[in-house]
């Protein structure tokens, strides 16, 4: 083998491990429950309550953590005077939102048909039959997006805590 060759092939071997180490480096990073949710298009509602409640940092949290996510079709559900008074009350709305979180990660193949207690403090009523999984009375739409401290699950209703007595 000439230099000339020998030198071609340590420069092509170089330029290869820089690009396999630049692949490396911009590899994505999993991102947390909060920039999932801000990402998708169909909760730009939940994500903009979220800020409001400003609950964003909880979600950046380490988790595990499961978030039943309402659609921006499930707000649009929900009647104006309920979202009006959201709006104007920071704790009912942390309440409400709080009760569409779980202290867990809940992939759809790992729910079972029963109560799971939300970080509103307040029971959440699952269930599963076959490929669907009920939330109280909403069904998941898309299920087990992975986040690097959970796993979102979009589903068509708003989840409205039981009043307390």
């Amino acid at each position: 083998m000439t230099i000339t060759a020998l030198r071609s092939l340590a420069l092509s071997s170089a330029a290869a491990v820089t690009l396999l180490l630049s692949a490396c480096a911009t590899a994505p990073v999993p991102a947390t429950v909060a920039d999932t949710i801000a990402a998708n298009p169909q909760l730009s509602t939940l994500n903009r309550l979220v800020e409001q409640a400003e609950l964003k940092s909880a979600l950046q949290a380490v988790g595990p953590m499961t978030v039943f996510a309402p659609s921006d079709e499930a707000f649009k559900a929900v009647p104006a005077k309920t979202m009006e008074v959201l709006a104007k009350d920071k704790e009912q709305l942390k309440a409400v939102l709080g009760f569409h979180i779980v202290p867990a990660q809940l992939n759809a193949a790992d729910v079972k048909n029963g109560n799971v207690k939300t970080v509103q403090g307040a029971e959440l009523a699952l269930g599963r039959a076959g490929d669907f999984v009920t939330v109280e009375d909403g069904m998941v739409q898309q299920a087990d997006i992975k986040a690097s401290n959970g796993v979102v699950h979009i589903v068509d209703r708003v989840l409205m805590p039981p009043k307390k007595k």
